[in-house]
């Protein structure tokens, strides 16, 4: 049952990451359909994370009063209907409408089951678990890629929501292994709720989450825009900027994968200072005016690996840096930190990019890189008695 309880949780983190990768693939081309400007992509995108803000927030009392397997069932059926929504739109308000409950469902289902997989898992399961979140991620550019060279870019979320619901579907099922870890999740819902004031004051926290934006930043910005960064400034035909996009999940896989096996070696922290360095390198290599294009995919394979411990590893430190009682409402207060930065960053930059051009897309993924690091490295220290808070 342990195994097979594994690849159902491996199975919903695929769930995870399918819709994720979606509207940066399609949006050079729904865009013209909707008649809508460039950067409107990030309103759609910010309303989403909006939506899981509020849901992460409130994850804590919600998982303890339902458990993780009813949230995360509930939030695949969410994020599932949400994607059969957006392919029946025919306005750009319809695809604001519809990002609300697909918000809601990926909130909640990421603070559930990386609260879950950080109390019950090894740091390798947590990484390989997010690899799959990456898998998920790879898929839909590809299907949306197809869908663009031989339907439209409905039959694309379209493809995305069926599989959602197949998913969905098996999680129904799986109802008798998740009675595992009963007793555990059954003496943890029994404890006080610590609430967003007491986890906030809690020392490194507050520098911890400030990393995690800054990171989360940095990933929403190149989930959302390589696309149109591609198209606009390498002149790559949009068909095949889709699959291109597709480039920075497969190294972001690739790495969690490899991770797997030597984060129990080398540790969280570690690791993070390791992969904020890598993702560096890999901007600059999309920075710096190479005179051949290559180096700018390669650069995005390269961010990818780079980024790939980062998310699991912050997720799984926190029960031993902050204690097993605060990890849920600290894990669900991560997720709508990161879903800040997922909020607010991409609509931003697209307001920049608007207004200045996408060239500058890899300066303003340097510089989240490089806060990252400071951030989380002092949230370490502080946390672990090194450094005053």
């Amino acid at each position: 049952m342990y195994t097979l309880l594994l690849t159902v949780i491996y199975l919903a983190f695929i769930s995870l990451g399918l819709p994720d990768s979606l509207l940066g693939s399609a949006w050079p081309v729904m865009r013209l359909e909707f008649g809508a400007p460039l950067p409107w992509a990030g309103a759609v995108s910010m309303i989403i994370a909006g939506g899981t803000i509020l849901s992460s927030l409130l994850s804590e009392r919600i998982t303890r009063r339902f458990g993780t397997r009813v949230v995360t069932t509930v939030s695949v059926l969410l994020t599932a209907a949400s994607l059969m929504g957006f392919s029946t739109a025919s306005a750009f308000w319809m695809l604001c409408v519809w990002a609300v409950p697909y918000g809601l469902g990926a909130g909640a289902v990421d603070a559930a089951l990386n609260h879950y997989v950080a109390m019950h898992y090894s740091s390798r399961h947590m990484s390989w678990l997010h690899s799959f979140w990456g898998v998920g991620a790879i898929i839909s550019p590809y299907v949306m890629s197809w869908a663009l060279g031989h339907a439209t870019w409905q039959t694309g979320y379209r493809t995305v929501s069926f599989i959602q619901f197949s998913i969905m579907l098996v999680l129904v099922l799986s109802t008798p292994l998740w009675r595992i870890h009963r007793e555990q999740d059954e003496a943890a819902a029994m404890r006080p709720v610590v609430g967003l004031v007491n986890a906030v004051r809690i020392r490194g926290v507050l520098r911890l989450l400030t990393g995690f934006f800054a990171y989360c930043g940095a990933e929403a910005i190149t989930m959302l825009w390589t696309s149109s960064y591609l198209v606009a400034v390498r002149d790559v035909p949009p068909e095949t900027a889709a699959a291109f996009a597709s480039l920075f999940f497969i190294g972001m896989t690739a790495g969690r994968i490899f991770a797997g096996f030597i984060t129990d070696k080398l540790g969280d922290q570690r690791l993070i200072r390791i992969g904020g360095s890598v993702a560096i390198i890999g901007t600059l290599m999309i920075l710096l005016p190479f005179q051949s294009d290559a180096p700018a995919p390669l650069g995005f394979v390269v961010v990818g690996l780079g980024s790939a411990p980062v998310y699991p590893s912050i997720i799984h430190a926190t029960p031993g840096l902050f204690g097993a009682d605060n990890a849920q409402a600290i894990i669900g207060i991560q997720m709508a930190s990161a879903y800040t930065g997922s909020t607010f960053m991409p609509p931003l930059f697209g307001l920049l990019a608007g207004r200045f051009g996408l060239h500058l897309m890899p300066y303003v993924m340097l510089m989240f890189f490089v806060l990252m690091l400071y951030l989380t490295g002092t949230a370490f220290r502080t946390a672990n008695g090194e450094e005053k808070a």
